[in-house]
Formats: structure tokens, sequence, C-alpha cells
């Protein structure tokens, strides 16, 4: 048996200068316990796992009573863990210990004491098996007792109607309509919560959520600290003088969360996780919601799902409209209230705040204006030295493709696209030719606008370019504004059949539609749907006029070598 276990650890042997070291150590007569067991663990959706994935290596002066060293290690790791833990403590413990060896080690695993010994050997350290270690059972019962203890995210009770409602107002994407400035109300009046004021973020496609404030003093100090202060600590200062309870949304995948270019937009709702909390000044941020928050936050979801649900169409509309609907909503679980019918159904009103919409954007405007720095003398020299064709609109690393889209599911999306550009194209054919630029929802809604800026979209065409210095043609894809400034939009290599084979098609059928075609900007760079967007994923169609190489009127167009000095 011993044989064996000997076999399971071949543990290499302390060196003579690490045995030496230690043996100048002054032992002291007290005995020393030490013990590697699994740690007590609380999951983010609040249950507890008495099996966790990290384990705690504890070494005790049994006869001190203090923590000579203690480590938490995987569970993976293997049992040299147990010793290097042994060494600290002996060479570098914790305050008020002194470096010092133990006259005994007692531990409650045979395989330990015999691991143990073969290690120690020489250093005149009796090492013995006991069943019970009396200290460092009472050390880690105080651990299992603050780990149980901890605050879950969300009370049981509501946890899954909170999260199914999380999960509705994620597939209402109510940040696609309203910006965070747009301001809504939800009036309550029942559990000492007059009305909140609710932020949506997400039309930026940086961070998502919905922000229930407990007060419009609260929304409106917060925003203009952050007018008004520009380092990171005031920033954080700010953060923490709000007062609400907070919904937001993070990849469940932690590669998707570290990669930047990725927008969550962009990923399914299975790919989405919410997560709960609340700010309050005095407070600070907390990860976690009690029953009378929880019930809150509930009450109020399911009020402004409801809302976005029959209201959407208007809420898309250019300006912000002032409107109310109220809902009558019943409460999911018994308050303290009586359970009488008048007291379970909640009448909750959801109301847009145009008036501290306007007053919240002349905020961010006038800071905006306050910060430019107009110089109209760099303004001229910039379009004296404007060049013919331009790089600077399409974003780098977009997915592009020529294809062809059927005049039925043009139709269909006319209804329901954000923006569509007609030039009247008649229907002529099997489809319009298009031309797909598929990049990130953030990025997408910066180039629709660009567009828009510039006159809207004139024209698609394609030019001839090579590169002089190693002979490679190419077939230039070129965008043409309503401001007739031309953009480089894709480089297709001349010797790329499959290129050769779209550009032939796309002949075709302008012929086919007398010289109409179409531009489509959608979403979904990193996400299922890349390369194939569904109507979902299309922001803009611009319909425009085919440009033959004549009507740009550029030439054959050479790369240029770039020399840095």
């Amino acid at each position: 048996m011993v044989f064996a276990l000997i076999a399971k650890y071949p543990m290499s042997a302390l060196n003579r200068n690490t045995r030496r070291r230690l043996k100048r150590l002054p032992q002291i007569p007290s005995v020393w316990e030490g013990d590697r067991r699994s740690l007590v663990t609380v999951s983010d959706q609040g249950d507890f796992d008495a099996e966790g994935n990290n384990e705690c290596i504890l070494w005790v002066d049994g006869s001190e009573g203090i923590v000579r060293a203690m480590d938490i290690v995987s569970s993976e790791m293997g049992p040299e863990a147990i010793v290097r833990t042994l060494l600290r403590a002996m060479e570098h413990p914790q305050s008020p210990a002194r470096p010092a060896r133990p006259s005994k080690i007692v531990v409650r695993d045979r395989e330990v004491q015999f691991l143990l010994r073969g290690v120690l050997q020489e250093l005149e350290i009796a090492i013995d098996y006991v069943p019970d270690l009396p200290l460092i059972d009472e050390l880690f019962r105080g651990f299992e007792e603050i780990a149980l203890q901890r605050q879950p995210p969300l009370p049981p009770k509501y946890a899954d109607l909170l999260i199914g409602k999380a999960y509705e107002i994620w597939l209402d994407a109510p940040w696609d309509i309203l910006a965070d400035h747009q301001i809504l109300s939800v009036e309550l009046n029942r559990w000492d919560v007059g009305e909140f004021y609710v932020s949506v973020m997400g039309m930026l496609g940086v961070e998502y959520g919905i922000l229930l404030y407990r007060s419009l003093d609260s929304l409106q100090r917060f925003r203009e600290s952050v007018v008004n202060q520009e380092s990171v600590e005031a920033m954080e200062q700010a953060f923490l003088g709000q007062d609400c309870l907070f919904i937001t949304y993070q990849a469940a995948d932690e590669d998707f969360e570290e990669d930047e270019d990725v927008d969550l937009a962009d990923l399914s709702v299975e790919e989405i996780l919410p997560s709960f909390g609340a700010v309050h000044p005095l407070e600070g941020m907390r990860p976690f919601l009690d029953e009378e928050e929880a019930l809150l936050a509930y009450m109020a979801l399911e009020a402004l799902h409801r809302f976005f649900q029959g209201s959407s169409r208007k809420l898309a509309a250019d300006d912000f409209p002032a409107m109310n609907k109220r809902f009558r909503i019943p409460i999911p679980v018994n308050t303290e209230e009586e359970d009488t019918e008048s007291k379970s159904i909640a009448s909750i009103k959801v109301s847009t705040r145009p008036e501290v919409a306007s007053e919240l954007w002349e905020m961010a405007i006038d800071d905006d204006m306050d910060d430019e720095d107009w110089d109209e003398d760099e303004d001229e020299d910039e379009e004296e030295l404007e060049l013919p064709l331009r790089d600077d609109l399409i974003p780098k690393d977009s997915y592009l493709s020529l294809g062809m889209m059927p005049w039925e599911s043009i139709a269909l999306l006319q209804e329901d696209i954000d923006f569509y550009q007609s030039q009247d194209a008649p229907p002529l054919g099997e489809g319009l030719p298009v031309v797909l630029i598929q990049t990130t929802r953030p990025k997408a809604k910066v180039l629709i606008e660009q567009i828009q800026t510039a006159g809207g979209l004139k024209g698609i065409g394609f030019n001839p370019g090579e590169d002089p210095l190693v002979g490679d043609r190419y077939d230039l894809g070129i965008l043409q504004t309503g401001d007739n400034h031309l953009y480089l939009f894709g480089e297709f290599p001349e010797a790329d059949p499959t290129h050769t084979a779209n550009r032939e098609h796309w002949e075709q059928r302008c012929l086919k539609t007398k010289g109409y075609c179409g531009l489509i900007i959608a979403r979904g760079l990193k996400g299922a749907s890349r390369g194939n967007p569904q109507p979902k994923d299309m922001m803009a169609f611009f319909e425009a006029r085919s440009l033959s190489v004549k009507e740009l009127g550029l030439g054959m167009l050479q790369l240029m070598p770039v020399f840095e000095f």
C-alpha cells in the first residue's frame, strides 16, 4: 500500500541547497495542521455548489492558533501545490507569524502524509496522520458560512420571471429606435416609488441596457456631470452618484466580450446574458437586487415591453412624439398587501418625455459647441486638396459582395427597414442588382449618416485600376454621393473568377433594369449572419443609378506607393 501511494505522487525531492536553507530556520515546539479542500462557491444564478472548481490549501499553527499560509488553487493543480504552500508557511508566513520550522505536522489524508514524509526528510519534522483537524475544520466552516450568505444576483422567487422579461426587452431592441437622451417615464405609484425615468442604452452599439432612475433629478445631475467632467476620476464619481436600478447585457462567451469589434446586436439571443444591479450615491454599485427592487424592475420592464410592442412605429419617427399608454399588469407574487382583486393588478402608465429629451440634447449640443475649434482657413485648404477618389467612407474589414435582390423582397423590405432611398426604379427583370456592405451596427449607422449628409447615394460603378509595380489589375468599386464625391468601396482582382462572374451578372441585370441598382448596408459582421444578412440585419437600402467608366471619367487608376521616412 505504501509503495502504491508513493507511485501515485512521483514528487521531486528538495534539492540540497533548499534543505540547508530550511534547516537554518529556527525550529519551534509547535504542531501545524495542513489540509486541502474544495471551496463552497455560489454560481451567477445564486445556486450553491459544494464542489467548486477551486480548492483552498491551509497551513495553520495549531499551538498559536494562527494561519501561516493560505492558497487558492485549481482543483486540477497537482500535489506539489500543498508543498509549495507549506514552504511559504515556513519561510514567508503571514503576519504576525515569524519564519520557523514546526516540530510536528498533522494531516488528515494518508496520501499527503506519505508525500510529505518523502519531501521533508532530513528536516527533523514529525509528520502524523489524525482523523480530525479541529482548527482547520472551524476555519472552513466560517468560509462556507460566508459563501452561503452571499447575496444572489436575484431573489429566487423573481429570478426566472425577471430574466425572461429581460430577454423579451432584448428582442424588442428599443435601442434601435430610442437614443439614451429620449427619456420615458414609468408611473407606478406603489411600493414607495412614484415613477421611474427610463434611459435606453445601445443606439451607439457600445453598451446595451435599461436604466431605471428613481428621480428625474438624479438623471439630470448625472448627465450634467458627464458633460462637464472629463477626467476618469470625475466620470467615476458621476457614475456612482446615480440613483437607479439597471439591466445590462453582455456576451455570454467571454471571447466575444473581449472583442471590441463585436456588436452585441449582431449576436443571437442565446449568446446574450442579462445582468441586474443598482447604483446609489451612498451605496455605490452593487450587482444584485433585493426582493422589492426585483419586483419593481419586473413590473417596469413588463410595462416597457408592452409599450415597445405597441408603439415602436411611432417611436421610430424623426421626432420624439408626446404619447402615453396605461397598462393593467398582474403582480406576479403576492406582496405584504392583502390579496384582493384590486391589489393584485397594478395600473402602470408609460409616457414619453420629449421636454426632458430636448433639455438633455441641448445640454450635449452646447458642450460640443464649446469644445469645437473652428478654423475656416483649414476648411478651405481641405476643399482645395480634395482628391477625385476617396477611400475614407467604407469601414475597414467590411464584408462586400455583389448580388441581386428580388422585387418581392424589396417590397417587403421597404416596410421594415430603417432607411430606404427610392429612385423609382421600375420592377424590371428578376430583381435589382445590389452591392452589399456588411459591417458592425455602430459603423453601419455612421456610414448611413455620412451618405445621407452627402445628399444620398447617386450612383454605383466600377473603374479599372492597376498596381504598376507588380502588374496586377483591379476592378475598383466606386460610390458616387449626391454631392458628386466619389468613394472607393472595394478592390476586386480581375484574376478572381468569382468576381468576374459576379460582374458579368451585374452588367446583365443593370441592362434589364435600365441602369438601376442598389446598395444594402447591413449589420452582423461577426455574427451568424455574416455574408448572408437577414432582413432584420439590413439597416439601409439606397436605390441608385449604374455608372459607366465613361460617366466616372477617372481613366486608369494606379496604385501609388507610399514611402515612410
